[in-house]
């Protein structure tokens, strides 16, 4: 059964928008646990756009299911994570002009630099998962690189205009599945999966667990946290 990781970031974005203390994300975080998820996911970018470091180090404290933390292969960041010690690192790739993340990492090109983070922060008992295009010559890589995870970025599936291109897309991740499984890694998806899309992916039967975040909040808007989460889950299961 498929397991659902929460990205709570966009709760912490009304809350910037007006510079108040409120929503806060980690009210949020306990009602996702509470609803049945099964962890917390949360990216500290390095412009503070939405989670904040108050954020994460009290989200370490409170979360009782795994705490996710997407982040940078910068310094600052695996500095940060060492310090709170997440279940799950997730390096993404991060660019301060970006609405949200537009792609994978591309892990062939910075083979060094990540590679030395995931080393880091292995040592430092952190699991580590790479976000990564549905692309096989980058998730050999990242095994090459001793990852633990991949996340595979389904953004492309969910922004298809035709149902044409939509399978060809799902295919893609489905071979991307398949490499990684037989290459030892464990797998999530995410990237712009809503109640609407997910059921096809859903049904990859070695995705491990989807990590959804933006979707799920918007619903909550409308029929509450408790309930956005809920649907979800039985979706995914």
């Amino acid at each position: 059964m498929a397991r659902l990781g929460v990205n709570i970031d966009h709760v912490a974005t009304v809350r910037q928008a007006r510079g108040v203390s409120y929503p806060d994300p980690v009210e949020a975080a306990v009602l996702v646990e509470l609803a049945g998820a099964h962890g917390i996911v949360t990216h500290l970018r390095e412009d503070r756009r939405h989670i904040q470091d108050r954020d994460l180090y009290i989200l370490r404290k409170v979360v009782k299911s795994q705490l996710n933390m997407e982040m940078a292969a910068t310094d600052e960041m695996i500095k940060i994570a060492i310090d709170t010690r997440p279940e799950i690192a997730t390096i993404v790739p991060e660019k301060r002009e970006e609405l949200t993340t537009e792609g994978g990492l591309n892990v062939i090109s910075q083979e060094k630099k990540i590679g030395n983070a995931i080393e880091i922060l292995k040592k430092n008992g952190i699991h580590v998962s790479l976000f990564v295009d549905p692309d096989p010559e980058t998730i050999k890589m990242s095994a090459k690189l001793n990852a633990d995870s991949i996340e595979i970025h389904t953004g492309h599936y969910c922004e298809a205009k035709s149902e044409a291109e939509k399978d060809k897309e799902l295919n893609l991740i489905k071979e991307a599945v398949a490499i990684g499984k037989d290459l030892g890694l464990r797998i999530a998806a995410g990237h712009g999966l809503n109640y609407f899309n997910v059921a096809p992916v859903a049904v990859i039967k070695d995705i491990e667990e989807f990590n959804i975040g933006h979707s799920i909040i918007a619903r909550a808007i409308f029929v509450g946290l408790e309930r956005a989460v809920k649907d979800m889950l039985a979706l995914i299961q």
